[in-house]
Parts: C-alpha cells; structure tokens; sequence
C-alpha cells in the first residue's frame, strides 16, 4: 500500500467513526468528490452508492475530508522536522500520527519548533540545564537549594550566585512545562469549560455614549457566550471602545499544574510552584487565551453563517410568480421612478420614467405613460420595489389602475442588493446602453417572476439576510453562500433555452465558463433541442454532461424526458417502463394514472435500485414542475404607509425579511422593518427562530409599541395568531441549518446587526 493509500485509509477510518455512517457511505462518497462529483449529484443521482446521503451529510464529509487531509499534510512536516533534528521516539511518531485534532500537533511540536532566544535558552547557554534536571527528580532530601546549586554558580557565564543558578534552571524548567502537550490541553479545557469572557469600556472612552454601551461592564461564561454578542464585543474591540479579556480560573489550574510538577516532598518543593506559576502566567495564559478567543470567534462566525445561508436559501427558494409579462418600478422622487416593461421569459421591451409626485400637471402625464405600458405590452403584474417611495408610488399605480377599471395585480418586491446587480459586470453585459436605474427596474420585474434566476446574480452578502456579515471569516462566508446558491438551483432545476449565465454557472458541473459558452451557443444556433445538444458546445465533454444535464430543462424539446429530473442515464429505463405499459414515453409522462401502475421492483439492477426508481416515478407524475410553493404576496393596508400611521394593537400582514438568532424582522409597509422577539414569535416556545419563521414568509403581527422619534417597531405573531392556535413548526428545505416583545431594535443596530430601513 502506498503512502497516498495509506493516508487515504486513515482518514476513511476518522470520518467513518466521527460521522457515524457506515462504511460504504463515507468510502463511496469520498470516492464520487474525488472524482470530481458535485455535492447536488451525488445526493439526487447517486443515491445507491451513498445510502441516501442528503447534501448536508455529503457536505459534511467533504468538509472534514478536507480538514483531515490538511492535517495529514501538517503531522507529515512536524515529524520531518523533528526527525531531522533526531528527537523523533517511536511513541511520540504514534502519538503524532494518531491525532485528529490540528491544536493537538502543534503541541506535540511546540518543544521542537525553533523558537527566537528565551530566557530558558539563555540558561540552557549558562550550562543550567543539568541543574533543572537535578530539580526536577526532587530526589534531594536534605540541605537547601542554594547549597544544591552552588556547583552551577560561574561568573565568567553570568551565573553570580546560587540564587541566578536558580532562577535559571527555574527559566528552563517553566518552558518545559510550557512545552508539554498534555499541560496544554489542561489549561485549555479547564479554561474554556470554567473561564469568564470579559468586556470592559477602554479607560478613554468611560461616559462616552457609543453604540456598544451594554458592554462597558460584562461578564459571561465563555463557552456559552452567543454569537452575536461575541461578534459585537469584538467589533467594540477592533473600534477601539471595548478590552476583552478572558479570566480563567486561577486556583484550579495552579493546583493543576503545580501538581504535575511537585511529585515528592523534597527541598525544591517552593521553587517548582513558583516554577508552575511562572510558566502558566508568562507562557501558558497568553497563548492560550489567544487561541480560545480565536476558537470562540471560530464557534461565532459559523453560527452566524449558518443563519445567514438558511436566510439566504429561503429567500432563493421563495415561491416565483411565473412567467408572466411584469411591469418593475424603481422608484424615485426627485429623479422620477423608472419603468421597465419585461415579457414572460424575462426579456426586456421598453422603458419610460415618470414623476407622479412633483406637481398635477406631471401626475397626469404618469398616469397616461403607466396606463399606456400596461396596455401595449399586456402586462400582467406590476412589481414596485420597497425602497423609498415604494409605498407611494404602489398607491398611484393601484389608484390609476383602479381609475382605468383595469385589474392588474401590484406587488411590493424587495429590491435589496438591486443597486449592487445595477452596477455589476452581469448587467453591463445585459444592458450596456441603459442607465443604471433602469437596469435596476428590470432587476425588480424579474424578481417577482423568478427570485431564485435574478438573485443568483448578485453578491449574497448584499441582500441584506445576514448578521455581522463584515465580522466573519470572509472565505467561510463566501463557501457557505456559494454552497446555498448552488443546492438552489440544483434543487429548483433550470431552463437551458432562457437562463442567463449567472443561473447556470451554479449548475451541477457547468461553472462561469462553460455557462457563458452555452449562452453563446444558444445565441448563435438557437434554443437547445435536446439535452444532447449540449455536447456540441465547445469545451463541454462528457464529465460537465454527467454532472450538469439531470438539472437542466427543456420545454417543449425533441424528448420528452428532457424536462423532468430524470438524468438521461437513466432514460433507457423509463422507456422499458412505458414499453412494458405499451404506450410511448411522452404518454407514460401525461398519464399519472400509468405510472401508478408501474412495478419498480421489476427495474431494479446492480446499478440502479429502488431509491432511483422511486424519484423517476415521482417526476413522471409532474414532469416538469417547480418544487417551490405557490406565489403568495402580503396584503399591506393602503392607509398604512408611515411610521406615524402604526397604533399600538393593530393587525397587519406583513413579510419576513431576516431571521436572527433573537427574532425575526418584519416588514409591515412603512418604510422601517419592525422586530418580533423570539418569545413572540409562536404560541409555544421557540428556541431557534429559524424553527417558527422564515425569510420570505407572510405573517400576521401584531403591533406592541411604536418608538417614532426612534424609529422602533415591535410587533408580535403570536399575539396576533387568531384563536391562539400555535403556528406550526416551519419544515426546512434541508437539515443544514440546523425577553419581551419591547425589544430595543436601536440597541440591536448599534450592536451590530443589520435592521434594514428603506
């Protein structure tokens, strides 16, 4: 067995045992990644060779595949190293190898990684290392340890008298203790299990009013320290407002230590407890107070990451209004809102801009061009984005419309990030000649017919769904998002005939560059017949196929499998089916009464068993339908518009824009976001919010208080639930994401989460 082999071994073994999965489970899914197999198609097309993984346990493995690969590589370099300095002992090459743990190796390696020139190696220098080795047997029984060290007393080396000897061979022995793996671990575990996280106003800024002012004096237990205030006493910090600290607990670890030091009563008993003292103090405390800040900011970023990719996984799966002819409006005031007219596929037809809000005369003439629109393009919709003036301008297009007796649906979309896609090489490239505002109009109409096609466009972290976005690990952040975005769009399927380049970079295989060449081709020789015509596209070969062509669509095209999720490996089995039924393919797909009849134990081979067959059949049912829920949009009141129109006790519809660990945000119409506590967002106890609400769902609240000069809403879903009837636990697409209602939402800003405010 090679050494590749070899490695590959052990790291089969740790997953198997830290998963828990079987054998065959973690061995074939390491398999199917390395061999270049993306997460969504191992999970919906390899489900045989996985047990039925879910993305979430496919993803876990190849993130700790990952971790223990890395960590191979690093136990490799520490035992060259201490190899080649011929200190390497058979035990400490197994204890080494047997780690799992990366802090575990680098404190095996601490006593051997050269290090700058301590005090301990200044003694060592002396020649006072015999002398710490004599101190550390305790074997001396009588006398004193001056008279012990007075043989190692040398001027000419700077060793005056026996105290220096001493305090010498104490130096040497501090390091070691310093040094020793197992003395670490002590003091880490006991001081993350029983340390204080501390926070403190720095001594410049006491009686200053700042944003962090609840954190001027605060004291929890370190390993429950929440993610958002970890993050938000961190970001004191960086501002240089707040001194954090962490107090570990001082009696237990000296005993500890001093323990592992003193083993026998003898002369030099005092001597190693100032030793252990000194060690823990000059060389243990600070480094292991950096390492568990950094493991409690580590522990913080992934819980925040995990509720911005749930956010952001909901609000790309909210439910689409299809492909009908929309109207979007960016509104504006003084710069006029603008309009822009989209057909059913998203293309874009005309645009005008329009001053309904600057004198009578211009009001008339946006009626006229509003009316005129809607008219020559037959819209269907009309999406207004939420940002300022969103409310008025949906109360004149509503008014016009009502005026003109026409029956055209008004929608408030969010239009979080819309100035970001403006700008973006993605919309030069779509719309070079148009203005910014413009493209920013088009964002909004698509958004209402397909959210999940147009957000995917964008950068996650400027949608708004996050919560200390700028304070997390940044490259963590971008592969959870990424990781989201993909699992979407997998899960939702996409239309190879109409989706941008942005859309099907995010499919299973394709990536930027093969998806701007389908567009090129698609451009050039037209709509795709077939999902085979895709090997005509240059550079795309049979691996992007395999891996790309089960999630790509084709309406109308020359098979009729080729708009369902059935993977055209698996084509031959379902003609055998309809064969068997008697009927063609495209009869087996309208009939779902055939496919009922189907047997599938008759189909089942070494390649392709039941869990196969039973997703064929489930497709043959509704072939080409979309897993997202029905389009619903909240009822905002139309005398609802401002701040000073909210009265304590009303009920209103409204919309979940974020979920955060303490509640959710709502938006209820009025420009500013109101916030339901987490005690109020069920009738019964909630402990994850995410549990009770998510991004892009419709709710009912209650209004509890109004803080206008302060601008502050808090509103209540339970309150509001009629009959008290409990709302129902939210189902979540995937595993992964796993007080009182007058709750300060100035508070909450200040400390660093983000309230939007249109």
């Amino acid at each position: 067995m090679t050494a590749t082999d070899e490695t590959i071994r052990k790291i089969t073994g740790f997953l198997i045992e830290e998963t828990g999965l079987a054998p065959f489970q973690v061995t074939n899914t390491m398999e199917l990644l390395r061999e270049g197999a993306t997460v969504p198609f191992i999970a919906r097309y390899r489900k045989e060779r996985t047990g039925e993984l879910d993305e979430v346990q496919i993803r876990t493995i190849e993130e700790r595949l990952a971790y223990f690969t890395e960590l191979e590589g690093r136990k490799a370099t520490v035992l060259k190293s201490i190899e080649e300095q011929g200190k390497l002992t058979p035990e400490l090459r197994a204890r080494i190898e047997a780690s799992r743990q990366k802090t575990e190796v680098e404190d095996l390696y601490l006593p051997y990684r050269p290090k700058r020139r301590t005090k301990a190696t200044i003694a060592k220098e002396r020649g006072l290392e015999p002398l710490a080795d004599l101190v550390v047997l305790q074997e001396t029984t009588c006398g004193t340890p001056e008279e012990a060290a007075l043989p190692f007393v040398d001027p000419a080396r700077e060793v005056p008298d026996a105290a220096a000897a001493l305090e010498g061979a104490g130096h040497i022995l501090a390091e070691r203790l310093a040094d020793d793996a197992d003395a670490r671990a002590f003091v880490r575990r006991l001081t993350w299990d029983d340390g204080i996280f501390s926070s403190r106003v720095a001594s410049d800024k006491k009686g200053a009013v700042t944003k962090f002012e609840m954190y001027y004096d605060h004291r929890e237990p370190l390993k429950s320290v929440p993610s958002h205030r970890m993050l938000a006493m961190r970001r004191g910090e960086k501002e240089e407002v707040l001194l954090l600290a962490i107090e570990a607990p001082l009696e237990e670890i000296l005993s500890g230590l001093k323990g592992r030091l003193v083993t026998r009563e003898s002369i030099f008993r005092s001597l190693l407890e100032r030793v252990a003292e000194d060690a823990y103090k000059r060389l243990i405390a600070p480094s292991i107070e950096v390492e568990l800040r950094l493991e409690a900011k580590k522990l913080a970023d992934e819980a925040a990451i995990r509720v911005f990719a749930q956010n952001l996984r909901n609000l790309l799966l909210a439910p689409p209004a299809g492909g009908k002819r929309v109207l979007g409006i960016d509104p504006g005031l003084r710069t006029g809102s603008k309009l822009a007219a989209v057909d059913g596929t998203g293309r874009f037809l005309e645009h005008v801009t329009i001053y309904p809000h600057t004198g009578e005369g211009r009001v008339a003439g946006a009626r006229k061009e509003l009316l005129r629109l809607v008219a020559a393009h037959a819209i269907e919709m009309i999406a207004v984005g939420n940002g300022t003036a969103g409310r008025e301008v949906e109360q004149f297009a509503k008014e016009t419309l009502a005026e003109a007796e026409k029956r055209v649906p008004v929608v408030m979309v969010s239009e979080a990030g819309a100035s970001v896609y403006s700008a973006s090489e993605i919309a030069r490239e779509e719309f070079p000649e148009l203005d910014l505002t413009v493209r920013g109009a088009i964002s909004i109409a698509r958004r209402l017919q397909d959210p999940l096609a147009e957000l995917v466009k964008i950068d996650p972290k400027s949608i708004g769904v996050g919560q200390y976005q700028h304070d997390v690990d940044q490259k963590a952040l971008q592969k959870a998002l990424d990781d989201v975005v993909e699992s979407c769009v997998n899960h939702v399927g996409v239309d190879l005939n109409t989706a941008s380049w942005a859309l099907l970079s995010s499919v299973s295989g394709v990536g930027s560059s093969l998806a701007k060449a389908i567009v090129l081709h698609r451009d050039t020789n037209g709509p795709f017949a077939s999902r085979r015509g895709l090997m005509k596209v240059p550079r795309f070969g049979e691996k992007a196929f395999e891996q790309a062509a089960g999630f790509l669509r084709i309406r109308g095209g020359d098979h009729p499998l080729d708009n369902t999720a059935v993977h055209p490996e698996r084509y031959p089995v379902v003609e055998a089916m309809a064969a068997d039924l008697g009927v063609s393919l495209g009869g087996l797909a309208a009939d779902p009464a055939l496919v009922a009849r189907i047997d599938l134990k008759r189909y089942v081979t070494e390649a392709v068993g039941l869990p196969t067959l039973r997703d064929i059949v489930e497709e043959l049912k509704k072939p080409g339908r979309d897993p997202r829920e029905e389009f619903k949009t909240a009822a905002f009141r139309d005398d609802i518009r401002e701040l000073s129109d909210l009265k304590e006790g009303m009920v209103l519809q409204g919309v979940v824009t974020n979920v955060t660990a303490f509640g959710a945000f709502v938006d209820i119409g009025v420009h500013q976001d109101g916030l339901v506590h987490v005690s109020h967002l069920s009738t019964r106890f909630v402990k994850d919010p995410a549990e009770a609400v998510r991004v892009g769902e419709v709710v009912k609240v209650k209004v509890l208080a109004v803080d206008a000069a302060r601008k502050r809403i808090s509103l209540s879903i339970r309150e509001a639930a009629e009959g008290g009837a409990p709302r129902p636990k939210v189902e979540r697409p995937q595993r992964e994401e796993k007080g009182s209602g007058g709750l300060d939402l100035g508070k909450l800003e200040q400390a660093g989460f983000r309230v939007r405010k249109r």
